[in-house]
Order: C-alpha cells, then sequence, then structure tokens
C-alpha cells in the first residue's frame, strides 16, 4: 500500500534540517529515524510513532490512536495515529517531538 506523501512532507518540514534525521523506506511506507533509530514513519495514511512500552497506555488514551498491529501481533512501545487526527500541525508536531524524544534515548546507530 502507497504511503501519504503529504504526511510525510509534513513531517520533513516539522523535522527541519536536523543533521540526526535519516530517512529510510520500511513496513511499505517511510520512517524518519533520529540518530539512526526509528521515531516516527508513515504507513497508508496514518502516522507510526515510537513512544515505548511505558508510554504505550497513555498514548493510546489519546485521539485517534490504536496498537500498531502489522503482523497481528501487536508492536510494543509503538502506536498508529490516524491521518484524520493529524490535520492540525501543532497535533503532528506534538507526536513527532514525542518519537524523537524516544529514539534519542536509545543508544545511537
Amino acid at each position: 500500500m502507497p504511503y501519504d506523501e503529504g504526511l510525510a512532507e509534513r513531517i520533513r518540514q516539522l523535522l527541519g534540517a536536523d543533521p540526526d534525521v535519516t530517512e529510510k523506506h520500511m513496513f511499505g511506507g517511510i520512517a524518519f529515524l533520529y540518530r539512526g533509530n526509528m521515531a516516527v514513519g508513515v504507513s497508508g495514511d496514518d502516522l507510526m510513532v515510537r513512544v515505548g512500552p511505558d508510554n504505550t497506555d497513555a498514548a493510546l488514551a489519546r485521539p485517534g490512536t490504536r496498537v500498531f498491529d502489522m503482523t497481528g501481533r501487536p508492536m510494543r512501545g509503538w502506536i498508529l495515529v490516524a491521518g484524520p487526527a493529524l490535520t492540525e500541525d501543532d497535533v503532528l508536531g506534538t507526536w513527532i517531538d514525542e518519537g524523537r524524544a524516544f529514539a534519542g534515548n536509545l543508544p545511537p546507530k
């Protein structure tokens, strides 16, 4: 399934020219890695966010979210945010910041 290039472009704009951010095609979409660790990505029309196992329940309590389940098994520490919940740049930016913060706490790859 193709991914929402418009959402990917919005992410690029919000990330700016951060030299610690790279892009990689994965999961049939595009991922944005921070210091080599995936932080956020686009799968179809949805935003994948790496929030970590300790933050998953709180993230899932927010509007438009669901468990990231690509293979029939939920991926611990990952959520999906539905595209319609991301119409405001400040909402998208908050999710990006959360994914980048989690990835930034991991050892660089």
